[in-house]
């Protein structure tokens, strides 16, 4: 065992790693390579002790390089066959161009979105966390009401995670990516509930499945199989046979998040993109340019 020490790495005093491992990580060739031109195995082996001494110097006393893994996925995403990232290009934003409001701002982007064939602008990432753990979490969601108060999605409150999160923590975040037109919101602030009669105006746009199984589905809850889900939805079909009019479910409805902050964010070449963050003042908003 070669016990090699570096500040570059995440260090423990405990561990230890073998040459093979040395010789096998990409990150330690290159490290190796300024120490000595030569990085074949066979070189390595004859010169470990020099090595080992050469690592040593440099380090504080004590420590040892916990891992060196190979890299699972290392700069995705690359163009013209390197790993540098794709650039974007397709637009520029100024403060000249923006609304005073943020939710007419917000208006104007979705609706160029819809006009240029973005699929489905409507979809977002609703972001919550517990308190008092700080644990957050993250999902995908739809969009479905803005009014003047704010942003609107549909879902479970009675037994999701995202429920709970928001009974401990009533603040929340939004991020819609728009991926064709280069551009992406970011949305802040506290939630509420709206009422149940606005819910029901929503609710009944649905298809008749998805009205019965917001009833059915105990969301976040452990399933012993697609047996047991099954068995509640056919137990609501039962319920609400005949039934046109499926009234709304008292644990399901509407979220309104009420914006303090909205940034909108477009991309740019070389990661110099063009952001504006709105802030909630009073009755008005500041509207501020933030760096890259």
């Amino acid at each position: 065992m070669l016990p090699l020490i570096s500040s570059k790495y995440n260090v423990t005093r405990t561990s230890h790693i073998t040459l093979d491992t040395i010789y096998r990580s990409p990150t330690t060739r290159e490290h190796l390579r300024d120490h000595d031109s030569t990085v074949q195995k066979p070189h390595l082996m004859r010169n470990a002790p020099r090595i080992a001494q050469q690592f040593s110097r440099s380090i504080a006393t004590g420590t040892h390089i916990r891992s060196m893994t190979t890299k699972a996925i290392f700069a995705p995403g690359g163009t013209n066959d390197t790993p540098q990232a794709q650039q974007y290009t397709k637009g520029a934003l100024e403060r000249s161009q923006l609304s005073p409001d943020p939710l007419a701002q917000f208006k104007t982007w979705f609706d160029h979105a819809n006009a240029e064939k973005v699929h489905q602008p409507e979809t977002v990432t609703l972001s919550t966390a517990s308190l008092p753990s700080g644990k957050v979490s993250a999902r995908m969601v739809y969009l479905k009401e803005l009014d003047d108060k704010g942003f609107v999605i549909y879902s479970n409150w009675g037994t999701s995670r995202k429920a709970a999160d928001v009974a401990s923590n009533p603040n929340a975040s939004l991020t819609f990516w728009w991926h064709e037109l280069e551009r992406q919101v970011r949305v802040e602030g506290p939630c509420e509930r709206i009422t149940s009669a606005e819910s029901q105006t929503y609710y009944d746009t649905r298809i008749r499945g998805s009205r019965l199984g917001a009833w059915a589905s105990q969301q976040s809850k452990v399933l012993s199989g697609r047996e047991e889900l099954e068995g509640q939805v056919k137990a609501v079909e039962e319920k609400f046979q005949g039934t046109e009019k499926v009234p709304v479910p008292e644990f399901w409805g509407g979220l309104r998040v009420k914006p303090e902050m909205v940034e909108f964010w477009q991309g740019r070449e070389s990661r110099l993109h063009d952001r504006f963050r709105y802030l909630k003042e009073g009755e008005g908003w500041k509207v501020e340019r933030l760096s890259p």
